[in-house]
């Protein structure tokens, strides 16, 4: 089996090397990743700059791009970065949290997002905390994931979200199935002046808390749990469409008017 890893911190992060590791017990494991910091990326493709892809040994490749570039590169055969189209697609280790709303955010998620979309088996790993303590014991964590993951199999539109504490592997308390929490949103833009009179921003703030929700990712990792979230690739609320299908929208159609002569 060949598993193809990736991330959104870079392709020089510790969590990415933990998590190559301990996968390769499992299959060939080849790394792309991004050759810098992506973080909050999202699903971004890298459409008007060139991407350049470079190879620092033996499967293990950097993209001057976001983790969406580089799973597009890998997956589809580009520039001989794999002989071969993976079985798998594994992003993380990140460093911080991937739960509730700030999935829409993270370039680590999106990268398995890509992968689920073309086809593949997809899961994303994060350690809950930005500094890292036991990046070693998230990654038997991702281990354990993977390897149940691909006895049980997922449905064609389903990806997993995997958030793990920062804890020792034995202080862990086991896996949570979980839905993705709600954030309480603390953030502050701060405005600077620069030495030239122009203004500039940065986007800042308090680190970020969750709604207290004992069945959410969140209050699954707070109690010592593994989250583990099923997320879909097709946004279309199936719930609502019956909803939406009593509007009157026949009536609310205005059409444009052509001018007369």
């Amino acid at each position: 089996m060949r598993i193809l890893l990736t991330n959104d911190d870079g392709i020089a992060a510790r969590g990415l090397t933990c998590l190559a590791n301990s996968l390769q017990e499992l299959g060939d494991v080849w790394i792309v990743a991004p050759d810098r910091e992506q973080s909050a990326a999202s699903h971004a493709l890298t459409l008007h700059d060139p991407l350049r892809v470079t190879q620092h040994g033996k499967q293990r490749f950097s993209v001057s791009g976001t983790p969406t570039d580089c799973v597009l590169l890998a997956v589809r055969g580009i520039g001989g970065v794999l002989e071969h189209r993976p079985d798998l697609v594994v992003a993380g280790i990140n460093h911080g949290p991937n739960m509730g709303d700030d999935v829409t955010y993270s370039g680590t998620v999106a990268a398995a997002f890509e992968g689920r979309l073309l086809g593949l088996p997809a899961v994303a790993f994060s350690n809950v905390t930005w500094k890292s303590e036991f990046l070693d014991a998230s990654a038997r964590v991702a281990k354990q994931v993977v390897t149940m993951m691909l006895r049980q199999g997922l449905p064609r539109e389903l990806l997993l979200n995997v958030n793990i504490p920062d804890l020792a592997f034995e202080q862990i308390r086991g896996f949570k199935i979980t839905a993705l929490g709600r954030r309480v949103y603390r953030d502050e833009i701060v405005s600077k002046v620069d030495p030239r009179g122009r203004a500039y921003y940065w986007i800042g703030g308090d680190p970020p808390v969750w709604e207290p929700e004992e069945t959410s990712d969140f209050g699954a990792v707070s109690t010592g749990h593994v989250s583990i979230t099923p997320l879909n690739t097709n946004w279309t609320d199936h719930a609502a469409l019956q909803t939406l299908r009593s509007w009157d929208v026949e009536s609310a159609w205005q059409p444009a008017v052509r001018p007369e002569g």
